[in-house]
């Protein structure tokens, strides 16, 4: 908890920025926290459209959250993104992300 602790710190300073909000929700994800884990997230990509590390958890934690459909779109999304950026293990990844959910529908 103490890492989420210093982070909450940082964010309380002013040092808002895209990858502060990305550590802060992959910490409460970890923590089965998804409520604050996508607020967090959700901060992120409004901060930098652009993260494709950013899309893949949120989409994670969506999926988690049984938000299926939402998830879906946040891995295309993010798919587009890392394509967009040469991110190639990102789109692998988000692939095989994907297709899980497809099988579970």
């Amino acid at each position: 908890m103490s890492l989420i602790n210093n982070f909450e710190a940082m964010l309380e300073k002013g040092q808002d920025n895209s990858l502060l909000r990305y550590s802060l929700g992959n910490e409460y994800f970890k923590l089965g926290d998804n409520i604050k884990a996508l607020q967090h997230l959700e901060h992120a990509l409004e901060q930098q459209p652009d993260y494709s590390a950013a899309w893949k958890l949120y989409g994670k934690v969506l999926a988690d959250s049984d938000r299926v459909q939402d998830a879906k779109q946040a891995f295309l999304i993010g798919i587009d993104v890392a394509e967009a950026n040469g991110d190639k293990q990102a789109i692998r990844e988000m692939e095989v992300f994907l297709k899980r959910l497809e099988k579970r529908a």
